[in-house]
């Protein structure tokens, strides 16, 4: 049987690539950036298959510049697929599928690391010893936030949510709030409140876990970084555009709130001058994921996603 045509659009790990090309008739692009919108349409045109991710610009109008679509199924490696128009792609036919257990704990490391490193200065005191500006220890230099026993709240109560809260519980022994956007049990020591805004005001750490959606875009907004506490500390590792980050800017550089900590931007991989001179920001470059077993487990669930809707099948981790 002759295989189905599939396009990888980024390098990933050997693994990955090696068992896709046992069950497609692959084309691998070697690129570290993601498709524009006019290669998106053509791909669209040309390949039963696309294995894509984060960068990738399937919007609305790359289906409409198409043509005659050729893609199936659009098997997206990673979590969030907010760079594909879903309802664009459901109305060409084509399914689009996630990998939505593969990330949690490594999403969650990662929030917990920029957490603890906001709190405790960890970038700003790393950037002091390497300028060689470091003359020793003394009692009060570089005082941060003491982190076991405070109050966390987690805005969305996922998978990842989940993870937060339980590390933040079970390991650090603290409060856990959450905002949810509905009812949701929990099996952790935790609270729901149904305000943001409330959330917002009661926390000395809030982590941003929801996925991005049209109506999580800018969900942080500025109202609701000016009900944050003056010294809490903002910790995003949902996606960029979930913070108004112009507003965020404009806290961090008036001293309104004590820190943010964040791995994902608005407009990625464009980090704002502005941000990247602020001291009270820890900032990273997306690791959320980046875990050797963790990008094979990913590309393995986008490969069964794919090889699923080869068979006729529905894809496991369908979204749309």
């Amino acid at each position: 049987m002759t295989k189905k045509t599939m396009l990888v659009t980024r390098p990933l790990p050997p693994s990955v690539l090696d068992a896709c090309a046992q069950q497609f008739d692959v084309t691998f692009r070697d690129a570290d950036r993601g498709l524009t919108e006019a290669e998106a349409a053509e791909a669209l045109g040309a390949y039963d298959a696309i294995l894509c991710t984060l960068g990738d610009r399937f919007t609305a109008e790359a289906f409409a510049q198409a043509g005659e679509i050729r893609c199936g199924v659009l098997a997206n490696f990673g979590v969030g697929y907010n760079h594909i128009d879903a309802t664009a792609a459901r109305a060409a036919g084509v399914a689009v599928s996630n990998t939505p257990d593969t990330v949690t704990d490594a999403t969650a490391d990662i929030g917990m690391t920029l957490l603890l490193a906001a709190a405790r200065r960890a970038g700003e005191g790393e950037r002091l010893v390497r300028r060689g500006e470091w003359s020793g220890w003394a009692p009060t230099q570089m005082l941060g936030r003491h982190v076991t026993g405070k109050t966390v709240g987690i805005v969305g109560m996922g998978r990842i949510g989940q993870a937060v809260a339980r590390r933040c519980a079970l390991g650090f022994e603290m409060q856990v709030l959450y905002h949810n956007r509905s009812p949701k049990a929990v099996p952790l020591p935790v609270m729901q409140v149904g305000d943001l805004e409330e959330l917002m005001s009661s926390a000395d750490f809030i982590v941003v876990t929801v996925p991005a959606t049209p109506e999580t875009r800018h969900l942080i907004s500025r109202e609701m970084i000016a009900a944050m506490k003056p010294e809490a500390i903002l910790i995003n590792i949902a996606r960029g555009d979930v913070v108004d980050e112009t507003a965020l800017i404009e806290a961090l550089e008036a001293g309104r709130i004590g820190g943010a900590g964040l791995d994902v931007y608005e407009n990625e991989p464009q980090v704002p001058e502005r941000l990247r001179q602020l001291d009270n920001a820890v900032l990273l470059p997306h690791l959320g994921t980046a875990a050797l077993e963790v990008r094979e487990a990913m590309g393995r669930m986008a490969l069964d996603n794919a090889c699923a809707w080869a068979k006729g099948e529905t894809p496991p981790n369908l979204v749309n």
